[in-house]
């Protein structure tokens, strides 16, 4: 409740009520940078390397210069802070165009423009005709309008809807941070033995060196050297936890995004709707997908509807036949019916059978009073154009579809008042008077009008679900009627149709009015108002009489089987979750591809009590486990089961399938089952039954009846549902989930999901507006998955792979140098290379390979969708994948280290000298390391592209240039510790390159002979498929170079004589063209070509 007075804005601003001006942004000018660094910190590996940094300012334990961890650092959380603003000022500009939008308002009463964000609470405001008063919400049917600001900005329904976004984790991020905790824990074990050793090596070895090397003053005996080189070690050894990884992840994450966005192949022309990736965190777990829930409704289907079929009194019209009597499928060269009679007709409008038409222009009763429930019994908003062509603003396209039929079929919905609705039947306009409007919602599945015609009968007209229509028939309803509908019914449904019951009551005046006392009472209560007014509703809306149902058509979008059909063959299970019937549900199941004849069984379910649930589930569950299940065990368990229920006498079928099933128990229901096909199951389940499954007794049991299937449908659900489906999968299933849909409904799953995609549809942008992902069309799904999302997936992998091997092949490098210095924490190289390794040296090439790299082209993952199936499996990284990483960095920096230690412990010049020294040992090993690790990462890649050529050449070209300009004479020289020339003289060694070649050869032999022999031993499927592919390109080249040597022969092919006898004759054997040429009639001049076929 809010006290607001009109245009007084200093009686308004007691309350302190929000002001419109929104703000989605995080930062400004002035806080962004301490905002920002504080929510760096908040993470556990940017405060580790601040502590770091710290420490090596204590000279007592650093053997490092400081700069090697502040310059990470800085970096790391400058690019953090750069990405992060750029986003931010992103937002800053999207609330600038809201808040600086103009918007009339009453001032003085004058109207005067204002920025939208100066709207207070109380002001009044002028709307015009399609101005959008908040997203999806628009002024129709009106030219202009006032309205008074109740609530403003923060406190508005949308802004109050929209939350706080849940942060998602994709399943890898998980992993890493474990694996991250578990890095340290190894840090800490290498410090720990290095410390111990320190203290045993000081103890029995250093001790001898006290004469000319005392211990210093604050590390008096052995046992305190050992504690400061533990903090030493972890000084020194940092690096084996990755400072730049999260921040490299964000960035590669980025790119990939952008390469989604700018898809051309997922751009919807039709609308103009590019893909768009909302975040920027969850590429890689598009990868990993097991389970996909989908609406039906605007998600598989168009959700543009057209009136297609009806049936009235029992007689079903819209069928088309041809002259032999036989139903056919319309074409575009059918004959439209005759809408001549109706002078609002539209010239797009399709109907094929006359015999409706007839049954109007004869004046059939119940025809008439059926579409004039449906001209009258909606919420849809008339409206017209400024060239006064008549258009309709309905709240669902079902609806819309409807009333445009009924206008077609000459009853025209034209106006609209608070309490008035007219109707032009067949030319006549009627008014008649809105007593109430008993609104339709998700449980009701129903809605009523209650009106009053110019005579003074009230009738209730009401449309909804057969099944709640039927619940509420009288026996005004002929059975006759009421069967042959059901019959109709069932074939609209079986057709994919979408079906509506119509139904009417009279009601006298006496009866209407102790109704709507009840009905006053009820919506004026304090307390359980909406339980109240549907118990109202109930009272009124029973004892109806069947008019008909309509049939709407909705078609599917296009690809929607191909691209269901290749998910499946993905692995990918796919459940789908809509409010439709259970036979529209099931016949969109198999034109889809969802349902297919090949499954064992496709079991639906339709129980309305817990003991029918539990049984069901429980029969169908053994029927998955034991595909064999013997016939008259199964009938003896069902008969004795329902006898101990006692329940013989339910009308209702709790378990079935397709009506090619054999029954196996009937007795006022059925239970049914097959054993023939292949070994694939499909579930259908309705809402009765799914409010009993996700019960806390049956919902375990219904998860592992439904993951026994390849596709689940449930139907006649509510958003509530939905969403829980998708916790109940997603809670219980070690399996990354995916839902999409394209409305309002559809968020609360959308939510729910590990993954959520919007389709920018019919139904508004609910939908994609919480989602992660968004496109136009169902079918560029298939492409997000198994391209992108396979693509992402396998690059991130790799990029893991590769980061904790190169940082263990550098960092151990110093733990194996430590067992040649007395363990005192000497650095193994110069201070500079340290700090350049991780982010100049061996950044950019990983980088490149995680956003461009492509095992094969989109084009054969497409074609081969089981190349998906090493993502849900977790098969490219995985705690074994990441032992065998450490396995090989640990190999790598052995080889590094003792290899060039013993090639050069005891070297010498060519004129004697000694070669041997820290430098240029430190520079040995070290080109060594960056050439081993960027050949790594080239043998990695699989797909070549000139970045990727610059960054790895380039990367070693860089180290080499660094290396010169540090070592040179004064040309840089920050640091005190670099000895100038060495590079330049060691770099003239030769048993410098034959080291490197040597360190090469060792690290890179064993992986290429590894891969070699597994790849030609135990293929994977897509090395199997890069066979194929290479397999298929040797062939095209082949041919193209056969086509291409005909071409050359065809070209300068050289006539040969066949024989070297003279002929008798020195012109053609045959008649020449003498005649021709005496007569004119060959004037022309014949081409090569010509003369050429007449010689062969």
């Amino acid at each position: 409740q809010r006290d607001i007075k009109a245009n007084d804005s200093e009686y308004n601003g007691t309350f302190n009520y929000a002001v419109n001006k929104i703000k989605t942004s995080k930062y400004t000018w002035y806080n962004f940078l301490l905002i920002n660094l504080w929510e760096q910190f908040h993470r556990v590996v940017n405060v580790y390397f601040v502590i770091l940094v710290v420490l090596q300012f204590i000279p007592e334990i650093s053997s490092l210069n400081p700069t090697t961890s502040i310059i990470p650092i800085i970096v790391v959380l400058g690019l953090t802070a750069m990405k992060d603003g750029f986003y931010d000022y992103k937002r800053h500009k999207s609330d600038s165009s809201v808040n600086n939008r103009s918007s009339s308002v009453v001032k003085d009463e004058t109207l005067t423009e204002e920025k939208w964000m100066n709207i207070k609470v109380g002001d009044i405001i002028q709307l015009k005709n399609n101005e959008n008063v908040t997203v999806s919400c628009t002024l129709r049917n009106t030219e202009w309008c006032f309205g008074l600001v109740i609530f403003a900005g923060p406190d508005t329904k949308l802004m109050q809807n929209t939350g706080k976004s849940v942060l998602k984790r994709t399943s890898i991020e998980r992993l890493m941070n474990k694996l991250v905790w578990l890095i340290f824990a190894f840090l800490l074990l290498l410090a720990t033995v290095t410390a111990v050793g320190n203290t045993i090596w000081e103890r029995y070895v250093g001790v001898h060196f006290q004469v000319y090397m005392p211990w210093a003053s604050y590390a008096p005996n052995e046992y305190m050297s050992g504690f400061l080189m533990f903090w030493s070690y972890i000084i020194i050894l940092n690096t084996v936890v990755p400072i730049s990884l999260f921040v490299s992840i964000e960035f590669i994450r980025v790119g990939q995004s952008w390469f989604i966005n700018f898809d051309r192949a997922m751009y919807y022309e039709k609308k103009d709707l590019p893909a768009l990736a909302r975040t920027t965190t969850l590429n890689e777990e598009l990868g990993q997908i097991e389970y996909v829930f989908s609406d039906k409704t605007g998600t598989l289907t168009q959700n543009i509807m057209e009136f297609n079929k009806c049936v009235i009194g029992g007689t079903c019209y819209g069928e088309v036949y041809n002259e032999d009597g036989i139903a056919i499928v319309p074409d575009d060269s059918t004959p439209n019916a005759d809408f001549s009679f109706n002078k609002d007709a539209e010239n797009s409008f399709r109907f094929f059978d006359q015999r409706l038409i007839n049954a109007i222009t004869s004046g059939d009763t119940k025809v008439h009073e059926f579409f004039k429930l449906i001209a009258i019994c909606h919420t849809v908003m008339p409206d017209f154009s400024p060239e006064g062509i008549l258009t309709y603003q309905a709240q669902s396209p079902d609806e819309g579809a409807l009333v445009g039929a009924a206008r077609n079929f000459g009853f025209v919905f034209k106006e609209r008042t608070f309490n008035t609705i007219t109707v032009s039947e067949l030319g006549t306009d009627v008014t008649y008077e809105v007593l109430a409007i008993l609104d339709f919602d998700n449980v009701r599945k129903r809605m009523s009008v209650i009106v009053k015609d110019p005579e003074g009968n009230i009738t209730l007209f009401c449309k909804g679900a057969d099944s709640v229509i039927y619940e509420r028939l009288g026996e005004a309803t002929d059975e006759d009627i009421k069967n042959a509908t059901t019959v109709h019914l069932d074939n609209f449904a079986g057709e994919g149709l979408r079906t509506l019951c119509l139904a009417v009551k009279r009601l006298n005046e006496e009866s209407y009015k102790v109704w709507k006392e009840a009905h006053s009472k009820a919506s004026m209560a304090l307390e359980d108002r909406e339980d109240r007014l549907s118990a109202v509703y109930e009272e009124i809306e029973r004892d109806m009489e069947l008019l008909g149902a309509t049939a709407v058509e909705d078609k599917l979008q296009d690809g929607v089987p191909e691209t269901i059909a290749n998910l499946s063959n993905a692995n990918i299970k796919i459940w789908v979750l809509t409010g439709d019937k259970q036979e529209t549900a099931v016949n969109i199941g198999y034109s889809c591809n969802m349902l297919t004849e090949e499954m064992k069984n496709v079991f639906i379910i339709s129980g309305y009590t817990f003991e029918e649930k539990w049984l069901l589930v429980q029969l169908a569950d053994n029927l998955l486990k034991n595909v064999f299940y013997v016939f008259f065990q199964v009938e003896s368990e069902i008969k004795q089961a329902y006898e101990d229920m006692q329940c013989e006498d339910s009308p209702r079928s709790v378990l079935s399938s397709r009506d090619d099933l054999t029954p196996v128990f009937a007795n006022g229901r059925s239970i049914v089952f097959q054993q023939d096909g292949e070994n694939k199951f499909g579930l259908v389940i309705n809402g009765h039954s799914l409010v009993h499954a996700l019960s806390e007794e049956l919902a375990i049991k219904f998860l592992e009846l439904a993951t026994l299937c390849t596709a689940v449908i449930c139907c006649r659900v509510t958003p509530l549902q939905k969403a829980k489906v998708v916790e109940l999968v997603k809670q219980n299933q070690k399996a990354v989930t995916l839902a999409i849909g394209d409305g309002a409904n559809d968020v609360s799953m959308i939510k729910a999901a590990h993954i959520g995609v919007g389709i920018s549809g019919e139904e508004g942008t609910q939908a994609v507006l919480s989602a992660d992902f968004a496109f136009g069309q169902f079918r560029f799904l298939e492409r997000l998955l198994l391209v992108h999302g396979r693509w992402s997936y396998m690059r991130i992998c790799k990029f893991f792979g590769y980061f904790f091997y190169k940082n263990f092949a550098f960092t151990l490098v110093h733990f194996w140098y430590s067992f040649f210095n007395g363990l005192t924490a000497q650095s193994s190289f110069d201070d500079w290379f340290v700090t350049l390794y991780n982010l100049v040296y061996t950044s950019m090439p990983v980088f490149m390979l995680a956003v461009f790299d492509q095992d094969l082209n989109d084009e054969y993952c497409i074609k081969f969708p089981k190349l998906y199936l090493p993502g849900q499996t977790n098969e490219l990284f995985n705690i074994k994948i990441f032992f065998r990483s450490i396995i090989r960095g640990i190999f790598t920096s052995l080889a590094l280290f003792f290899i060039p230690y013993g090639a050069f412990v005891d070297g010498m010049h060519s004129d004697g000298t000694n070669i041997t020294d820290l430098q240029t040992l430190s520079i040995v090993i070290s080109t060594s390391l960056i050439i081993v690790v960027t050949l790594q990462v080239a043998l990695d890649t699989s797909y070549w592209t000139p970045i990727n050529h610059f960054f790895i050449w380039g990367s070693i070209g860089i180290y080499f240039l660094v290396t010169f300009a540090m070592y040179s004479n004064g040309f840089l020289n920050p640091l005190k510790k670099i000895c100038t020339g060495v590079a330049r003289t060691a770099f003239q060694f030769p048993s410098l390159w034959f080291t490197v070649l040597l360190v090469s050869a060792i690290c890179f032999l064993p992986v290429v002979a590894s891969r070699y022999l597994t790849s030609l031993l135990w293929p994977t499927y897509t090395e199997k498929v890069k066979a194929h592919k290479a397999k298929q390109r040797k062939m095209k080249a082949a041919e193209s170079l056969h086509a291409m040597s005909e071409k050359i022969k065809s070209k300068f092919q050289i006539k040969r004589r066949g024989s070297r006898a003279r002929s008798g004759y020195a012109f053609s054997h045959e008649r020449g063209f003498g005649d021709l040429i005496t007569t004119g009639r060959m004037s022309m001049r014949r081409n090569n070509s010509q003369r050429q076929s007449q010689n062969n």
